[in-house]
């Protein structure tokens, strides 16, 4: 069974797997990863998920603030060979709650076109597309997207 643990960006097994994603992303993105990786520092994340089966964590995501009502999800993965398992999916339903807790009313994100799993993880959770925001605008790879949180479904 999965445990998920929140947690910040101090933790261990969180920055372990994010060395694991941003070599994925490195592979994924090309060219243009180091454009994307200076937007993705682990300082300073409060809010931080890990989901563990036994003693091995397998998954991460995190959420930061973006604007007053907004929180942004980040750094979002999960161990290749525990794909497909709907762990992500039990990370992101975390970060949401967690999100609603904190009085957010909208998760945005951004992620690439070369990651069709991650597009359609998202868009099975009840996010949609909007325009690239902030330093996406103008990504030709980038798909950002929002969902409307629902404070009192969430909690």
């Amino acid at each position: 069974m999965v445990k998920l643990a929140r947690t910040d960006s101090g933790n261990p097994h969180f920055a372990e797997l994010v060395t694991l994603l941003d070599a994925d992303l490195h592979v994924r993105d090309g060219d243009d990863h180091s454009f994307f990786a200076q937007f993705n520092k682990l300082t300073n994340i409060r809010h931080v998920v890990v989901a563990h089966l036994d003693s091995l964590a397998v998954g991460c995501g995190a959420i930061k603030q973006y604007t007053p009502d907004t929180a942004e999800v980040k750094r979002m993965f999960v161990l290749p060979e525990f794909r497909g398992q709907g762990i992500a999916g039990q990370v992101l339903q975390e970060l949401e709650r967690w999100a609603a807790e904190l009085h957010f009313k909208n998760l945005i994100l951004e992620t690439g076109k070369a990651q069709p799993e991650a597009i359609r993880l998202y868009t099975k959770s009840g996010y949609t597309v909007i325009p690239n925001y902030g330093q996406y605008q103008n990504i030709e790879s980038s798909v950002c997207m929002q969902k409307a949180l629902n404070q009192a479904r969430m909690l």
